[in-house]
Order: structure tokens, then sequence, then C-alpha cells
């Protein structure tokens, strides 16, 4: 969501300007689960995905048709795409298409959900982008153990209650953060970002993208919010340091500099 798009909003509601808005009590609990955009029509199957991806610890995103799953899929940049292929508007096997060819999207891992069981199909989806093909109906539990197993061998890091990238150590179940073999001290904002950012090193972020990403698409917050607690996790890394890992892109945004992750 832009900040004009953030701004219309408000004033078609009469509400306060973002800037005096605040988030919303409960907000600050910040987990750093991988994300899940479940794109899925059948609003009974939707609910027992996520139900069952709750439990097994995923942030869970929704979609209901092909062009929403696409537009969340650019915008939010989840951990894994679980998607129907028979999906209104766009076909999931379109959407996965689409997402294969974007800079930005192309290593996402996606499984594909479908009744269609022949070998050509499943030929088709593998062929077009996915990384695994269920067929319809299917074991929640095989699905669960099947996600695990993409996740284990396409991300990694996600897998594992402890992400390294560098000379960081993030602790995702103690919270606790340790920068070349010495704690960091963090807010529960600070780590998420630093949780985000780190996830995908040399990619460039918004501040609107960071907000939407770390504050939540709706919920109302200045940008400048952003810059605030930036600077406050820079601060926090580099201590002892000349120069830090998170660099400031002019007109635009920030990056976690993969110099610093090789």
């Amino acid at each position: 969501m832009s900040e004009g798009q953030r701004q219309a909003h408000l004033d078609a509601q009469g509400q306060y300007p973002a800037k005096h808005r605040r988030a919303p009590k409960g907000q600050d609990v910040i987990t750093l689960k991988p994300a899940v955009l479940v794109a899925e029509d059948d609003a009974a199957l939707c609910s027992l995905l996520r139900y069952n991806l709750d439990r097994e610890g995923y942030c869970v995103l929704k979609a209901c048709d092909g062009e929403e799953a696409l537009h969340i899929a650019i915008e939010r940049q989840p951990d894994l795409v679980l998607i129907d292929w028979m999906l209104p508007e766009i076909s999931g096997l379109e959407v996965c298409r689409r997402l294969r060819l974007r800079q930005e999207t192309r290593n996402i891992p996606i499984v594909m959900l479908s009744a269609r069981s022949e070998e050509n199909d499943r030929i088709r989806g593998l062929d077009t982008g996915a990384d695994d093909y269920v067929v319809k109906p299917f074991s929640m539990r095989e699905l669960m153990a099947r996600l695990r197993a993409v996740m284990r061998r396409l991300r990694p890091s996600l897998a594992e209650d402890v992400i390294r990238v560098g000379d960081i150590e993030i602790d995702r179940n103690s919270h606790r953060v340790r920068c070349s073999g010495m704690d960091v001290h963090l807010g529960p904002t600070e780590f998420k970002l630093l949780g985000h950012l780190i996830k995908h090193p040399g990619r460039v972020f918004t501040r609107e993208q960071l907000l939407d990403t770390i504050w939540g698409a709706g919920v109302y917050v200045d940008t400048r919010t952003v810059d605030v607690h930036v600077g406050r996790l820079r601060k926090a890394l580099n201590s002892g340091r000349g120069r830090g890992p998170i660099r400031t892109i002019r007109s635009t945004g920030y990056v976690l500099d993969e110099a610093f992750v090789n």
C-alpha cells in the first residue's frame, strides 16, 4: 500500500492523519514466523489450511483469487506460496508463471494444489515453476510434511531456530541477537526489522514495503517511523565498528548490504 493510498483511505474514513495514528493494542507482539501465502477459493479448505499452518508456526496470508494472490506475493514476498491451480480471475498456474518471471519473486518456493491428477498435469505444474505438486484430496499431515521438506530444501535458514548470516545471529525462540559474538539488545520492532532484512540480503525495501510487512497493511503509521526504528537498529548493530550492515538507498529505502553476509 503506497503512502497516497494510505492517506486516501484515512480521508475516506474521516480519521486522523497517519502520523497521529498508533498501532492497535497488541501490535507490538513481534515474531519471526515464516509467512505462507494460501491462495485458495474454497473457503472451507482455506480455513482448514490456515488452522493447520498456524499450528505449524507459520504466519498465514490469504488470497481468494489469482489476481489477489499475485498482488500479495509481489508486495509481501512470503516465504512460501501454497496455491490452487483452478483459481478465479487468474489461474494458479498463470500466477506461478508470472512469479517466476519477476526477479523479486522468482525464488519464492511454490507448492501447487490441484484436483488434476493426470501425469501431464503434474508435469505441466512442475515445469511452470511449482516446487511441489499435491493432488486433491490430500492428507493434511502429508501436506504439512511436504511444506517442511520444501522449506528445508529452499529456505534452510527458516527451518532452523537460529538464523546466521555473516556475523549476525538471531535466535527466533529466545528473541536474542548476537553480532560478532556480542549480545545485541533490540526492541521488538527492531528485532522484526532485522529478521525481515536478513532473509533478503541485497534486496532494497521501500519504507512503504517495510511498513506493510512489519506493522501490517491495515495499520496507519507515518513512513518516518521506519526511519526511527532503522536508526535504532543501526545504532545497535554498528556498535564497535565503523560501517554497519544496513545501507540507506537515497530516495528509496533500506538494504542489508550483501558484503556483510558473504
